[in-house]
């Protein structure tokens, strides 16, 4: 049985919920945040993840307002532990997909033909801000970050910033569900991650130039744990900027022609 949603904002119209725990956790997948915005009578979903997390959220939808006055499912990219339940939702609801024009056409990959028909809004690189009841969204540029058309979602209301995969922790739902107020501490938690799926600093360094710009009060990834409060976010932002990652750290010793063997016993690779 999942725990309620973390209320991570909430005014009269304006509400902001995350999901940490709809995917049991053994070991079998990834842990995964959801989102649901509702502003008045109507809402978002964004990254509403694969099949395993569907049916809770669906029902915990359900108590906030009526899922046929959902607008939007958003997506940062296309990855199966953001969209993979995009065909139960399309049957489900009427909701329109927002992505990057990129991927707009290897959506439908994860439907029935004609599911996605005329109810794709395809992100241009630039971003964008959708209108969502009296509100909006801003569509902000993520790119490579780690996927090639990437975008986060920014919440002028709560002043909160839907980061995808970056600031992604590794830990678990419960553990998801209390916010970092220390940055320091929570860095080996996101090290690996970063280093790896990230492309590049240049792109970091690019990205944290822009985000400044904004007031952001909390930054919450796809996975793991928000971060909150204007020292995190600046520490985060710092962090970023001088963290090496993907190509950055790669040599002609990645790409040497492989010695390991496959034991389809085991399931494991041995040299």
């Amino acid at each position: 049985m999942s725990l309620e949603p973390v209320e991570l904002y909430r005014d009269k119209r304006h509400i902001c919920l995350m999901f940490s725990d709809l995917i049991e956790e053994d070991g079998a997948a990834v842990q995964a945040n959801q989102f649901l915005i509702v502003d008045g009578d109507t809402g978002a979903i964004l990254d509403p993840g694969g099949n395993l997390a569907f049916n809770e959220l669906f029902m915990g939808m359900t108590k906030y307002f009526a899922p046929s006055r959902l607008s939007y499912l958003i997506a940062s990219h296309a990855d199966p532990d953001i969209i993979a339940s995009l065909d139960r939702w399309m049957t489900s609801t009427k909701a329109q997909l927002v992505i990057s024009r990129i991927w707009e056409r290897f959506a439908p990959h994860f439907t029935k033909v004609g599911k996605t028909e005329n109810r794709v809004i395809g992100v241009p690189d630039e971003g964008a801000h959708l209108p969502l009841g009296q509100s909006e969204l801003v569509l902000l540029p993520a790119h490579f970050m780690h996927a090639e058309g990437n975008f986060h979602f920014y919440d002028p209301i709560s002043k909160i910033l839907f980061s995808g995969d970056l600031g992604v922790s590794l830990m678990s739902g419960t553990q998801a569900r209390v916010p970092v107020t220390d940055l320091r501490a929570h860095i080996p938690l996101m090290e690996g991650f970063h280093r790896r799926y990230m492309v590049s600093n240049k792109i970091l360094r690019l990205w944290t130039a822009m985000e400044r710009k904004l007031d952001v009060a909390m930054i919450v990834p796809q996975h793991g744990a928000p971060i909150l409060g204007a020292q995190a976010v600046s520490d985060f932002y710092n962090w970023l900027d001088g963290l090496a990652c993907g190509i950055d750290l790669f040599d002609d010793r990645n790409y040497q022609f492989p010695k390991g063997i496959v034991d389809p016993v085991t399931r494991q690779i041995r040299n």
